[in-house]
């Protein structure tokens, strides 16, 4: 099975290190180490975690149209994303569903987007199809993509380049660390602060043995990474966002901007758009994400039913953690719309119990990104 999957330029720093491999998008990712998910979730609220997400999809867009042909595939402002800043998107189809979601940053004379690694060549295809000519896409094969991230991250990278300590969340530049060209942008994955850090592959591992080095710095797996998104609230591709899902069912207007709503400067004009913009208006949707808060001890993970006081059906679990921060378990899910409401009551299915869970706001801890 390993031999079959691909492996990021740190694999063998993950084995080093006594990381636990297991198959992920495609690749043999390290899902913890010897700390424990539990510890290393803590660890970088506390202080500092290293990610290696090496395999996420790093592409670039090049020509004078680049913004405006990207920007007809995503309902997001990107015509207008000035340069040194980056923002989120999501890719819809022709129904309104969700194919991924992205990150787009304007570096000036391109665009540097970074995709989801379990759609990666799906959206790699779907941009050559849709790229009049003069825009070029450039599939990045030669770097490797590390998050630093936790409330000591700043201090720990400004180390290697004080300018980054000035920096704010979203904002992206292009950094020489240890004398190695980086696109470093303050933003990730976890409700932290923190940044990603864009590397050539030949430097990555130089790069992550001295943030490593460092005393408030530990290696971090996909298993702390999950449970840190969750409880601030970030959805996670494939579980909490799908084909089938549109951005209002899924709680995402707000990564619909201003200008391409239907009264916008620029409306629609994305694939879906009428769907959304119908369901706006009437509000006529079937299910709605929302976060939930166990009653009891015990975590409620993916897929467990959803049901109402008189045991019927009514959503499921997308993703669950025990909340380590939070200090209860927590979810997020999707429900029918009646039952969206905060503080209504609902009850999970869980090896064959039935336990009651509160609709609650998210992010169930503060995120804590720094604005300056």
């Amino acid at each position: 099975m390993t031999d079959t999957l691909l492996k990021t330029p740190l694999y063998q720093a993950h084995v080093d290190a006594g990381a636990k491999m297991v198959p992920f998008a495609g690749y043999d990712m390290p899902v913890q180490y010897g700390l424990g998910v539990k510890k290393e979730h803590l660890h970088t609220r506390d202080n500092a975690g290293l990610f290696d997400v090496s395999h996420m999809g790093q592409l670039r867009l090049k020509g004078a149209n680049a913004a405006a042909a990207l920007e007809a595939l995503v309902p997001v402002d990107i015509i207008d994303l000035p340069a040194g800043q980056q923002r989120y998107a999501f890719f819809t189809n022709e129904q309104g569903g969700i194919m991924d979601d992205l990150m787009v940053a304007n570096l000036g004379d391109h665009l540097f987007v970074v995709v989801n690694a379990a759609c990666k060549e799906q959206d790699i295809t779907h941009l050559q199809a849709n790229l009049p000519e003069d825009v070029t896409l450039e599939v990045i094969t030669d770097r490797a993509l590390l998050a630093l991230q936790g409330p000591k991250a700043s201090s720990v990278l400004s180390r290697l380049a004080p300018q980054v300590a000035d920096m704010v969340f979203m904002q992206v530049d292009n950094v020489s660390l240890m004398g190695v060209d980086c696109i470093v942008s303050r933003s990730g994955y976890t409700g932290e602060d923190g940044y990603e850090i864009s590397v050539p592959q030949d430097k990555a591992l130089e790069l992550a043995n001295a943030l490593t080095a460092e005393d408030e710095v530990e290696w971090i797996g996909l298993g702390a990474r999950d449970s840190l998104r969750l409880e601030c609230g970030l959805c996670l591709y494939g579980h909490d966002l799908d084909t089938e899902t549109t951005p209002v069912e899924s709680s995402l207007l707000w990564g619909i901007s201003k200008v391409r709503r239907q009264d916008g400067a620029r409306p629609g004009g994305f694939p879906g758009a009428d769907i959304i913009f119908e369901q706006i208006a009437t509000k006529a949707i079937s299910k709605k994400r929302v976060g939930l808060i166990g009653q009891t001890k015990a975590p409620v993970r993916e897929g467990a039913k959803l049901f109402d006081a008189d045991n019927n059906e009514i959503g499921v679990v997308t993703s669950g953690t025990a909340g380590p921060n939070a200090g209860k378990p927590v979810s997020m899910g999707y429900v029918k719309p009646e039952f969206a409401a905060l503080e209504s009551e609902v009850f999970a299915e869980v090896r064959g119990k039935m336990l009651a869970m509160t609709v609650s706001k998210m992010p169930f801890v503060p995120q804590r990104y720094y604005r300056g």
